[in-house]
């Protein structure tokens, strides 16, 4: 049986916490930022946790990412 290869590109877009969970990264933070409030700018900062459910989804091909 073959080696389970992790998606290429998975691995640039989620980050597994110490304690297993995945977080992500938001979108519409990368350009066109100049008309975009200073608030709306500190809302995107952050990096939210994925829901459960989507994280199911990915734990396949999530599979070497630690």
């Amino acid at each position: 049986m073959p080696k389970m290869k992790t998606h290429s590109s998975l691995k640039d877009r989620f980050k597994i916490t110490g304690t297993g969970k995945v977080k992500r990264y938001k979108a519409y933070k990368n350009h066109l930022l100049s008309h975009k409030s200073g608030r709306a700018k500190r809302v995107l900062a952050g990096q939210p946790l994925m829901a459960q459910g989507d994280v199911r989804r990915l734990q396949q091909q999530l599979g070497n990412l630690k």
